[in-house]
């Protein structure tokens, strides 16, 4: 097992591997921005390396930076959390270069599954049910307009790279691709310097629906079941997740597990990953894409698992195998996951940045909290907007709901704007009870 692992990431995701290091002995390094000195995590670390300034690109994307201060510190591991350089294989390659293991899959997995393109032909090989759509990018206008008509609308244009909602248009109508084309084409090479985009159909009210997986070096790949994920901004930000899927056939779960494993198997996956699918209302279900790094919501399958993921990323990355089979994965209960941010749901989700006057986390059974805040703290303009994870865990889905009713009438945070109270909307919403949910459920049913 690693000795020191270095944490290449902010916010609560590095509280979040901070803690699992420190359940299992292993010393860990904060890197941060000046912005996060005074940040929970690089209290909570053993050591901290300021590697930047407090734009992005210049400290957390800074390869050499981050690099350096792992080699200074004597880091023998790399744990990248989510966002920033958690899906660069050029970083990977560059840690393994410099005999520093990254904590994550190989470089080639993360080429292959983070190009969407590319992502849908290993998929399509693998045998995985793909959407319809184009086998690669589309070169132009007019080839787009030809393999819409194929296709059929609605259809939705993608950026071939990157992810996070961003290079992604709905169109309906052919009048409409034009326009749309060249808005999701300007929006990927700003996002990601990647202009190419494919064109896909486009499902009407579909569940978004992931599989989370963990494979190790010996040929071992387990799922550990699916999450839903529907409930999501128009910019396809996720705001809440549960797991199970309350609301699918067991046929179709059975068959999202496998298919997951399937495609991680297919491209010689290592490490966590989650395989997103989109399911319609009559249980048919397409590969979406994969992300190649833990996600923002991993803690609800944590709940019905009892699995911890960070620390199963570490033992796979040290080259342990995995400790159990797919039998021995039980799933108990029902988790909830809300996405506690600073935004303004009455300003279109306008970012708030400032000082956390006051933070009052909730608490009692079944209720976790994953969050870097604390009194005083400074909120960033230059970061992603996570403030808190509300986390509960409950026998039932309708138990779970009122769990979380609870722990968020509970949550005092004083000083921004955040998203506690659209969030009790949401939970107080008649068809969100029910489980009628949609990737499109924010715009039909709360607007």
């Amino acid at each position: 097992m690693f000795s020191k692992v270095l944490i290449a990431n902010r916010g609560e995701i590095a509280v979040r591997v901070i803690r699992a290091c420190r359940e299992m002995g292993i010393q860990t390094v904060a890197v941060h921005s000046s912005a996060d000195r005074n940040s929970r995590a690089v209290q909570m670390a053993d050591e901290s390396v300021c590697v930047g300034p407090p734009a992005a690109k210049e400290s957390y994307l800074n390869i050499a930076n981050v690099v350096s201060a792992a080699i200074i510190t004597g880091a023998d591991a790399i744990h990248p959390g989510y966002g920033f350089l958690s899906e660069n294989s050029s970083f990977a390659e560059i840690c393994e270069q410099a005999n520093i293991k990254f904590i994550g899959p190989p470089p080639a997995a993360i080429d292959r599954m983070g190009n969407k393109s590319s992502a849908r032909e290993a998929m399509r090989e693998a045998g995985v049910p793909i959407m319809p759509g184009t086998p690669g990018p589309v070169n132009g206008e007019a080839e787009a307009l030809e393999a819409a008509r194929l296709i059929g609308y609605p259809v939705i244009v993608k950026a071939s790279a990157g992810g996070g909602g961003k290079g992604m248009r709905v169109v309906l109508t052919e009048e409409e691709l034009p326009k749309m084309l060249q808005m999701a084409q300007n929006e990927a090479a700003a996002a990601f310097g990647n202009d190419e985009v494919y064109i896909e159909k486009y499902l009407i009210e579909p569940r978004h629906i992931e599989v989370q997986i963990l494979a190790d070096a010996h040929g071992n790949v387990v799922h550990l079941g699916e999450r839903d994920c529907s409930v999501q901004t128009a910019r396809h930000q996720k705001m809440v997740e549960e797991a199970p899927c309350a609301f699918i056939p067991e046929e179709t779960r059975r068959a999202l597990g496998e298919a997951a494993v399937l495609g991680a198997k297919a491209v010689g996956y290592q490490n966590a990953g989650t395989i997103e699918f989109l399911v319609s209302k009559t249980g048919e279900f397409f590969f979406m894409e994969m992300n190649t790094r833990i996600q923002v919501e991993h803690p609800v399958t944590e709940e019905i698992t009892g699995i911890d993921l960070i620390q199963e990323q570490l033992r796979v990355a040290a080259g342990e195998p995995l400790r159990f089979t797919q039998e021995d994965i039980t799933f108990e209960g029902h988790a909830i996951e809300c996405r506690l941010t600073a935004e303004d749901p009455n300003k279109n989700f306008q970012p708030s940045a400032g000082t956390i006057v006051h933070f009052d986390p909730p608490g009692g059974r079944g209720v976790r909290v994953d969050s870097h805040l604390f009194g005083g703290y400074q909120m960033p303009p230059f970061y992603d907007s996570l403030l808190a994870k509300i986390i509960v865990h409950a026998p039932t889905r309708a138990e779970a709901i009122a769990k979380m009713e609870r722990a968020l009438l509970e949550t005092r945070l004083e000083g921004i704007a955040t998203t506690r109270d659209f969030h009790l909307r949401i939970l107080e919403n008649e068809y969100f009870q029910r489980g009628e949910l949609s990737t499109d459920f924010l715009k039909r049913r709360m607007s």
